[in-house]
């Protein structure tokens, strides 16, 4: 289906104040000014689009002339496919003033090709715009149908019969092949539909043939979508508006429970869905919610909508209501059925829960998990990542068998981001310090463990050095505990025995504290 709105950028000046004379809408093209949209009353002045806008001026002074303003056009423009995915899913903008709908499978949902496009229209109409609407067998007839022919519904096969008396420029032709052809005699689409390929092809171009085959249908033409296409999808129109959230919630439900049908079927579940809320007046709400292993449970679903919908109860404003409702998976992953044993595993699926419900109220990067990294360094050792994000192998599994086998000593709680440089004053060189002056307070140290020596691997060295100030260096761990009760993980950055000239001497750092 091509969707043409003749009047688009007058239609939304006319939506935005009232207008008694003419309306033009005027923009550089080249230097000079020229009129690029007219409306109906314009026209009928004898005004084109094209025409200079001094001479428009001077044939009728009292037009009203508004500049252009092609990034507004552009976002209503997209407004208005976003509201047309009430019909199909598949909705791609034919810039600057039209759309492409594949309606193949969707217009059964309201009667037949005809009273979906009589419910289109008449939204279309109640909201201010002219339009003009083919429905075909290929994009490239239906286009031309509903820019230079008679706008119908159109069976298939009948491509031929579309297009044979309409102009060369119904086949979305560059002006300058369309004059080409004029100037030999050639001013109908039917005029070159039986000529012999080769001449035309070696005069004109390949492009003339190309957009032939496929308004045709020889050649297909395929339609490219301004939103990925959701895997899953169940849909419900209302006979009337809802606005309360418990409906809005008691409809996600019920499309969750036929996700579920079609997800348990192909082995999947669901990892991110949206729910789109149309509203009466055309407006769409899109709510997201992601999850932290792939779900199928239409519980767990309304649940995290709910905890989404109380997040953002300001921003939905229901307006007079929606009246309809979309719930898309836009990512699926394989959700294989679970073996049932003598053990419950609901402690780990309350845990998920938790987690998706903290996201979605929270913020999907708010929520975050620790996963160990193949690194002795303390600062490097881990990372924290998206609490939802899938980890195969978190690491401290192997960690902790680490841990075990060489008798690890104890590490502290609480590590600051990244250590700290102190001034510390120690008995031999390579000993522990009896005192350290770390932001300004001065501790003496009554009690010291260690050393613990760490080292990185010398493939980490560059990486080492970037993110941590103690750079690459072997590090002597000591736990200590100062006059006042307070104990500390300090360590020395560099050895004694490695000193050489030109070398920076080693250094003294806090890492941590216990307690």
């Amino acid at each position: 289906m091509s969707l043409w709105l003749p009047r688009f950028a007058t239609d939304r000046i006319r939506r935005l104040r009232e207008i008694t004379a003419p309306l033009v809408i005027a923009g550089k093209r080249g230097n000079a000014d020229v009129l690029i949209a007219i409306d109906d009353s314009a026209e009928q002045l004898g005004l084109s689009a094209g025409m200079a806008l001094a001479q428009a001026r001077a044939m009728h002074p009292t037009l009203d002339v508004v500049p252009e303003d092609a990034r507004a056009d552009g976002e209503l423009l997209d407004s208005i496919a976003d509201w047309c995915l009430r019909y199909t899913p598949l909705v791609a903008c034919d810039a600057p003033d039209g759309l492409l709908l594949d309606i193949s499978g969707c217009a059964h949902l309201y009667g037949g090709e005809r009273e979906l496009v009589a419910d289109l229209g008449r939204r279309l109409t109640q909201a201010g715009f002219a339009y003009r609407v083919a429905i075909a067998g290929t994009i490239g007839a239906a286009w031309a149908a509903a820019h230079d022919g008679r706008p119908d519904a159109y069976k298939n096969g009948e491509e031929r019969d579309i297009l044979a008396p309409l102009p060369l420029s119904a086949l979305r032709l560059p002006p300058p092949v369309i004059a080409s052809l004029g100037r030999v005699g050639l001013k109908t689409i039917g005029a070159i539909i039986d000529m012999p390929r080769s001449p035309l092809t070696a005069r004109f171009g390949a492009e003339l043939l190309r957009q032939l085959d496929r308004a045709l249908g020889r050649e297909h033409e395929p339609l490219t979508p301004r939103l990925p296409i959701a895997p899953y999808v169940a849909e419900k129109r209302f006979h009337e508006p809802i606005a309360r959230e418990e409906d809005v919630l008691r409809t996600v439900e019920k499309l969750a429970t036929r996700l579920a049908t079609a997800l348990e079927r192909r082995g999947d579940g669901a990892r991110r869905i949206e729910l789109t809320l149309f509203r009466t007046d055309g407006v769409l709400r899109r709510i997201a919610a992601g999850t932290a292993r792939p779900l199928r449970d239409a519980a767990d679903m309304r649940a995290l909508f709910a905890e989404r919908l109380a997040t953002i109860a300001d921003e939905l404003d229901p307006g007079f209501g929606f009246d309809m409702a979309r719930l898309s998976v836009l990512i699926a992953e394989p959700a294989p059925a679970e073996q049932i044993g003598m053990g419950s595993a609901d402690d780990a699926g309350e845990l998920v829960r938790l987690v998706d419900r903290l996201s979605a109220r929270l913020g999907a990067q708010r929520v975050r998990r620790v996963v160990a990294q193949d690194s002795h360094i303390p600062e490097i050792a881990s990372i924290t990542l998206p609490a939802q994000t899938t980890v195969k192998d978190d690491g401290w599994a192997a960690f902790n068998r680490h841990r075990s086998a060489i008798e690890l000593a104890p590490r502290p709680l609480r590590l600051l981001s990244k250590p700290e440089p102190i001034e510390a004053v120690a008995e031999v060189p390579d000993g522990p310090p009896l005192r350290f002056k770390w932001r300004r307070a001065l501790h003496d140290v009554v009690v010291a463990e260690g050393p613990e020596r760490i080292e990185g691997a010398w493939w980490q060295e560059a990486n080492e050095a970037e993110v941590s100030p103690a750079g690459h260096r072997a590090r002597d761990y000591f736990r200590v505990e100062d006059k006042s009760g307070h104990r500390f993980w300090l360590f020395r950055a560099g050895l004694y025995r490695d000193l050489v000239p030109g070398t920076a001497p080693p250094a003294w750092f806090v890492h941590g504290m216990f307690g």
